[in-house]
């Protein structure tokens, strides 16, 4: 199955994702930002014809829910492809399986919401979190460093795509409340 992301961390869910389900990927393709993927929906779906896809983007504050976010890129999106929307990011997922993020953030998994779907930033909550935790280097590395102007720290998409691929439990984040 070839796949279609927005960035290296959505990389590692996808793949975790498709282990889960027993499905090997493909060819992933994107990993330079939603605007690409936008931009290449539509050869993606006409590819989906010869091959079975897998399309993962951020819901972000683009539209009010997932459906509609698929309808305006992709209104007949073939039943070979999966094109999937993270509600309001893939963060939120990743916040779902509160015990086993906690003991990779070694944090209290007190200090994860329960509902990761409702929160309007998981990013940034994800974040904080991170801020607290007992270990320097994640506390250090995964925020980013005062007056670099980046969102996210060096240590960001390579400790949370480890955490994804070898520790996130798809179906404890699936059924998260």
């Amino acid at each position: 199955m070839n796949c279609a992301v927005e960035g290296t961390l959505d990389e590692a869910i996808v793949r975790r994702l498709l282990e889960h389900s027993r499905l090997n990927p493909g060819t992933v393709y994107g990993r330079m930002g939603k605007p690409q993927v936008r931009l290449n929906i539509a050869s993606y779906a006409r590819a989906a014809r010869h091959h079975a896809w897998f399309v993962l983007i951020d819901l972000d504050d683009e539209a009010p829910c997932a459906g509609e976010l698929v309808a305006k890129w992709l209104p007949d999106c073939p039943p070979t492809m999966a094109f999937r929307v993270a509600v309001r990011e893939v963060e939120a997922w990743l916040l779902g399986d509160r015990i086993n993020l906690a003991r990779f953030l070694s944090v209290s998994r007190d200090i994860i919401p329960r509902d990761p779907d409702d929160l309007p930033d998981p990013k940034s909550t994800l974040l904080a979190i991170s801020r607290r935790s007992r270990t320097r280097a994640l506390r250090e590395g995964l925020p980013p460093r005062a007056g670099s102007g980046r969102s996210i720290g060096p240590l960001y998409v390579p400790e949370l795509s480890r955490f994804a691929s070898d520790h996130w439990d798809v179906a404890a984040a699936a059924t998260s409340q």
